[in-house]
């Protein structure tokens, strides 16, 4: 039995446990198996069905990807796995629990192998999480067809008054944008996420920080919806940016564009649409920053 990343015969268990555990570490650019442990266990304290689901998703991936032959290396490292974690997360996330909606989650799950390894061919730069949200929109799109709920509606703004402190508060929003990266706005949820982050990488952890800060900091500038800040809507995508700005190049100055520019991506995500924004927002915001530093040598010299 074979078990290299170049061999052909199957997977060891516990290989292939490796590399699942790893696209669910994926999801926020961590190869790191524990990180996967920490992000899972996380989504449980959040929602155990939302868990499940990303569980599940975490799973086919890797084995729908076996099964086309794709890259073993690719696989073990975790890259079909986290965009199929998150479609089943969507799924459990946005949907009612019925056997339609496990369907749909299992087969958006399975589509995003195959999309995942077709953008990762003809796009010539990063395509991080764009399979998640091409397959997500689609199932959402397919279960209103078939007379399942729609996304629900952004909350409406509040008026009950928090005593708690602002520091306590602004501390919390950051967290939940943390959390938010995996439909899981609770403050627990995101301690996990940091730690998982940080068993990948400090310096990682740091950037999502400051990102997520960043994020609700210029949201609350713009004086968004004090709700949709308290569920760190404008925080997950601003970390996420943040961390790919990172790692597009190590510099401040490229995380705190990426992720100052998620956040009009997420104000004017155009809801008409009817489909949650997800994580294009912080599609596009990275993807700014790498059309910065691949058009102009002396920003990119700068930055």
């Amino acid at each position: 039995m074979t078990d290299t990343t170049t061999g052909t015969g199957p997977l060891h268990p516990e290989v292939l446990g490796r590399g699942i555990l790893r696209g669910l570490g994926q999801v926020m650019f961590q190869r790191n198996e524990f990180t996967g442990l920490l992000f899972l266990a996380g989504m449980a304290i959040a929602s155990p069905w939302v868990a499940v689901g990303a569980a599940a998703g975490a799973v086919i991936g890797p084995l729908v990807a076996l099964l086309l032959r794709l890259d073993r290396g690719e696989i073990l490292d975790g890259l079909y796995g986290y965009n199929a974690a998150l479609v089943g997360a969507a799924a459990l996330s946005f949907l009612d629990f019925t056997p339609l909606t496990w369907g749909l989650a299992l087969a958006g799950a399975s589509v995003s192998v195959p999309l995942t390894w077709l953008l990762r061919r003809v796009v010539p730069f990063p395509t991080y999480t764009t399979a998640f949200v091409l397959t997500a929109w689609g199932l959402l799109f397919i279960a209103g067809g078939l007379g399942d709920r729609q996304p629900e509606a952004p909350p409406e703004p509040t008026t009950a008054v928090d005593a708690r402190p602002r520091w306590e508060r602004f501390a919390a929003q950051v967290a939940d944008g943390i959390a938010e990266v995996m439909f899981g706005a609770n403050v627990a949820t995101g301690a996990c996420f940091l730690a998982g982050l940080a068993i990948g990488s400090w310096r990682h952890a740091l950037v999502a920080v400051v990102g997520a800060s960043l994020g609700t900091l210029v949201a609350a500038y713009h004086h968004d919806p004090q709700a949709q800040l308290d569920l760190g809507l404008y925080g997950y995508n601003a970390a996420l940016a943040a961390i790919a700005g990172w790692l597009a190049r190590p510099s401040w100055l490229a995380v705190i564009v990426a992720a100052a520019a998620s956040v009009p991506l997420v104000e004017f995500f155009p809801a008409g649409l009817g489909f949650p924004a997800l994580t294009a927002p912080f599609i596009m915001a990275a993807w700014i920053v790498l059309a910065i530093l691949a058009l102009d040598r002396g920003t990119s010299a700068c930055i």
